[in-house]
Formats: C-alpha cells, sequence, structure tokens
C-alpha cells in the first residue's frame, strides 16, 4: 500500500512528522489542511506539500489521501479523528488521543467497524533508548520506584492554559510519563496528584504519586514555570537508569553495580521510528498497533480523568 498523508492542521509538532514521514520513506505528505486557506496555502509551500485545502472537510474529501495525521489542539482530536475515519483514512491521532475514555474507545471501536488502521502518536514508546531501558531493566534486580520530571514553558503553545481546547501540563505531558508507566511495569494501579492552578481553573504545573500494578512505585512532576532536570529515573536493587527527556530520549544512562554506562542513539527526526512502525502496521494488515494498544490509551486518560475529577 502507498501511503498518501494528509497533515490535518498546521500545529508546531506537524513539520516535525512531515519530516520523519520524508525521512522514513514510508509514504508522501500528499496534502495539508488549516481553518484558513491562506494558512494552509502559506504552510505548505513552507514545507514543501503540493496540495492545500482551506479547510479540513476539504481535506478530508480528497480521495487520493489515505491515512490522516491528527495534530491539532487536545480538544478537537476527537471530532476531527472520527471525521477522519467516517471519511474512510486510516488515522493517527496525536497524543492524547482524546481528552475522554468513552471519546478514545469510540473512536477505537470505530476503527474495527469500518476496517481501518487507528494509532494514537505516541513516539517515546519507539525510540531506541526507551526499548534499551526496557530490554535492560533486569540489570536493575527488582525494580521498585521510578520518577519522572518533565518542564516547558507555558507559552510553547498558546492554548496550552485554554481549557476549552483541551490544555494543561497534565493531559499534554503528563500523559507520557503515564503511558511510560504503564509500558514499563504492566500497567497503572493508583494515581493521584496535587496541582497548582490558574483561576481559569487550568493547571499549570502538578505532582503525580501512584503505583503500577505490579506494585512499583513512581512520581512524576511537571511545570510550566520552575525549571526541573526533564529526566525519568528507575530505581532498582542495583543501580538506576536515568533516561534524560525521556518524552524524546537520545541517550540511556545505566548507573549498576557502581558502574557508569551511557548508550547513545543520535537521529535527527525522533518520531521517524513511530512513523516506520505505522508502515509496518499497514503492512501487515492490521487495524491497531502492538505497541500503542487501545487498553494502553485507555489506561492513560481513564487516570487523567480520574486526577483531573480529584483536582
Amino acid at each position: 500500500m502507498e501511503l498518501r498523508y494528509g497533515i490535518l492542521s498546521t500545529s508546531s509538532i506537524a513539520p516535525r512528522f512531515i519530516a520523519a514521514v520524508r525521512e522514513s520513506k514510508t509514504g508522501t505528505v500528499a496534502a495539508l489542511s488549516s481553518r484558513t486557506w491562506e494558512k494552509a496555502h502559506a504552510k505548505a509551500k513552507e514545507w514543501n506539500i503540493p496540495t492545500a485545502y482551506g479547510s479540513h472537510e476539504a481535506l478530508l474529501s480528497d480521495e487520493t489521501i489515505n491515512i490522516v495525521y491528527i495534530s491539532n489542539v487536545n480538544a478537537r482530536h476527537y471530532p476531527w479523528a472520527k471525521a477522519a475515519l467516517l471519511a474512510g483514512k486510516h488515522v493517527i491521532c496525536e497524543k492524547p488521543c482524546t481528552t475522554t475514555q468513552a471519546h478514545t474507545k469510540e473512536l477505537y471501536e470505530l476503527a474495527r467497524e469500518k476496517g481501518l488502521f487507528f494509532m494514537e502518536a505516541q513516539k517515546m514508546l519507539f525510540l531506541p533508548a526507551v526499548l534499551a531501558v526496557k530490554e535492560h531493566l533486569a540489570d536493575l534486580g527488582d525494580v521498585t520506584m521510578a520518577q519522572c520530571s518533565h518542564s516547558f514553558p507555558g507559552s510553547y503553545n498558546g492554548w496550552m492554559f485554554d481549557a476549552e481546547a483541551g490544555g494543561g501540563p497534565l493531559l499534554s505531558s503528563g500523559i507520557y510519563a503515564l503511558q511510560l508507566m504503564a509500558w514499563l511495569f504492566g500497567g497503572i494501579g493508583e494515581v493521584s496528584g496535587t496541582a497548582s492552578k490558574l483561576p481559569t481553573g487550568v493547571e499549570w504545573q502538578y505532582i503525580l504519586t501512584g503505583c503500577t500494578k505490579t506494585g512499583i512505585l513512581f512520581s512524576a512532576k511537571n511545570s510550566t514555570r520552575a525549571v526541573l532536570d526533564n529526566t525519568c529515573r528507575i530505581f532498582g536493587e542495583r543501580g538506576y537508569i536515568e533516561l534524560p527527556e525521556y518524552w524524546k530520549a537520545r541517550k540511556a544512562v545505566f548507573h549498576i553495580d557502581g558502574k557508569t554506562e551511557v548508550l547513545e542513539f543520535p537521529c535527527e527526526h525522533e518520531l521517524v521510528y513511530e512513523v516506520r512502525h505505522i508502515a509496518q502496521c499497514l503492512e501487515q494488515g492490521l487495524l491497531t498497533s502492538p505497541v500503542i494498544t487501545e487498553d494502553l490509551s485507555l489506561q492513560a486518560i481513564r487516570a487523567i480523568e480520574k486526577i483531573k475529577a480529584e483536582w
């Protein structure tokens, strides 16, 4: 199957996905859409994409497009991913898949009903550095604790603190920590948290604590003001492992039995591993990813819904 991608939205992550598709040589970026023709045309010219549409509906009507990448604001993932599936397109939906468990489940069910591939785009779990950590977890002996730390400026996206857009760092960044814990350690058990919130009700920083289904304690913190160390650390009987910038990790540092080893995995476009996986899944006729499973997507958004309800 020749993959002809339509890029739905001109968001900040879109050019990184486009670059990864091109580097992977597994498909063609054939068109993009924005809410206005002027912006779509300008970005299509900047990113060297042949076709620009001034509405997302027009992109979904393009019969030459067979796979759509959804990358608009969090709260708009669900309606446009659903529209793309109803239009008969395979769908890659940027994380978080949706802002509710019910909507995420609905999209997976609709994709199955339509015989279409659907995947939440969680690049982190395809990175060689992260895969190396999972492969070598046993070197720590019994793993008992983990902690994730992540910070970024609140101005990173203009809608970050807009509740109607699905803003707040928990949805945008907390999902990294939650899915990493679930994927490494067999699922999320209990989780709760505390947040600093704006008058609008949207959090600007938080601390989560929880345990995995296998009993490993973990914490995850994020701030849009304080500068944190942006590292995941996993602790066991024989030492600990560090994943600097774990959501886009390019190296893993192993501190085992008093010795330190650094494994480095340089790459220009970290989304390329995810894009290659998408192509492999479609070549095999799969409707879901064996890595980013429906259960993994549901576990993370279920935990986020619970935390937000408590806040």
